[in-house]
C-alpha cells in the first residue's frame, strides 16, 4: 500500500516540482529539495525508528544531481524494501517547458549540450525508466497554480478540499489597521457601549456588552450580511489556492464592538468546520 506520508517528487525540469513542494509544506510536509538520492535510504531507516519528529516528508530530486538517472532506480528499489513511498513524476509538453524557461530566464540543467528544446527532449528520453517506476504522473502543461494545489490536495492528501487557516483579529482604528489584513470590516457604526457608564470599562467578552450591542436591529442585520459575505468568499479563496486568510474587524478602540463581532464570526466559522485562530489585539488598551 502506497504511503502518502512519504513522497518522492521527480520529473522534468520546469514541470513544477518546486511549486508542488511549496504546497506540500502548506499541507504539513517536511520538504527537502535537491537532496542527493543516496541519502534517502539512511533517512528512511531513521524515519521508521522515529528518530526525529517528522510525520510527513517529501523529497524533490531530479537530473540536477550527478548520476541521478543511473542511480535512482537502484536506490528506489532499496527504499521500497523498507516502505512504500509514493513516487510522483511531473512533466509537461515541450512547448510549455520552453515557455517556462523563457519566462523565468533560467537555464536548463543540461545547458551546454544543445538548444533548450534539445535539452528538454534529451532529459525526457533519459527519464523514461524513472517515469515508468512512478506511482503517479502529473502533466502540468495546462495546469494553473491553483489547479495544481487542488490536484495535489485531492490526489495525495485524500481530502475533498484543503482547509484554509483563518486568523481573526479584533482591533481599534485609533491604534492602526493590522498590516497583514486580507479583509477588513468596520463596526464603528454599531451601538457603542463606551458611552454607557456601566459598560465603558467592560469588554466585548462580557454578557452585558454583548446584549447591548446585539439588541440593535442594525447589529442583527449586519451580522447576517457579514456571515453571508464570508461564507460566499471562503470557498473561492480555497479554490484559488489561498492557504492563510486574516480577517480584521475594527471599532474605535478595539475593546467592545470589534471583539463581540469577531467572537460571533469565530463561532459561526467553527460551525462550518473551518480552522480558526483569534486575537483581540487592543482589548485591554
Amino acid at each position: 500500500m502506497t504511503d502518502y506520508n512519504f513522497l518522492i517528487i521527480t520529473g522534468l525540469s520546469g514541470s513544477g516540482k518546486t511549486t508542488a513542494s511549496r504546497f506540500l509544506e502548506d499541507f504539513g510536509y517536511y520538504c527537502m529539495d535537491n537532496i542527493p538520492a543516496k541519502l534517502i535510504p539512511n533517512f528512511v531507516k531513521l524515519w521508521k525508528k522515529k528518530e526525529f519528529q517528522i510525520d510527513k516528508v517529501a523529497f524533490i530530486i531530479d537530473i540536477r544531481e550527478a548520476g541521478f538517472v543511473s542511480e535512482f532506480p537502484k536506490i528506489l528499489n532499496k527504499i521500497r524494501q523498507e516502505l512504500s513511498p509514493c513516487v510522483i513524476f511531473m512533466e509537461a509538453s515541450d512547448e510549455t517547458l520552453i515557455n517556462r524557461f523563457s519566462e523565468s530566464r533560467r537555464p536548463h540543467p543540461l545547458t551546454g549540450e544543445g538548444t533548450v528544446i534539445q535539452n528538454i527532449q534529451t532529459e525526457r528520453e533519459q527519464l523514461k525508466e524513472i517515469r515508468s517506476l512512478s506511482d503517479e504522473v502529473i502533466d502540468t502543461s495546462k495546469t494553473t497554480i491553483s489547479d495544481l494545489k487542488k490536484l495535489m490536495s485531492d490526489r495525495f492528501l485524500k481530502k475533498s478540499r484543503y482547509r484554509i487557516q483563518i486568523m481573526l483579529v479584533s482591533f481599534g482604528y485609533k491604534y492602526g489597521i493590522p498590516l497583514d489584513s486580507d479583509l477588513v470590516f468596520d463596526t464603528r457604526f454599531l451601538p457603542n457601549p463606551y458611552y454607557i457608564d456601566r459598560l465603558r470599562e467592560k469588554t466585548g467578552k462580557d454578557k452585558e456588552v454583548l446584549d447591548y450591542i446585539y439588541h440593535s436591529k442594525k447589529t442583527k442585520d449586519y451580522i447576517k450580511r457579514l456571515f453571508e459575505f464570508i461564507d460566499y468568499h471562503l470557498p473561492h479563496f480555497i479554490e484559488e489556492g489561498k492557504t492563510y486568510l486574516t480577517i480584521s474587524i475594527g471599532c474605535t478602540g478595539g475593546r467592545h464592538r470589534s471583539v463581540a463581532v469577531s467572537d460571533w464570526l469565530k463561532e459561526h466559522l467553527e460551525s462550518k468546520k473551518y480552522s480558526i485562530q483569534i486575537t483581540h489585539r487592543d482589548i485591554f488598551k
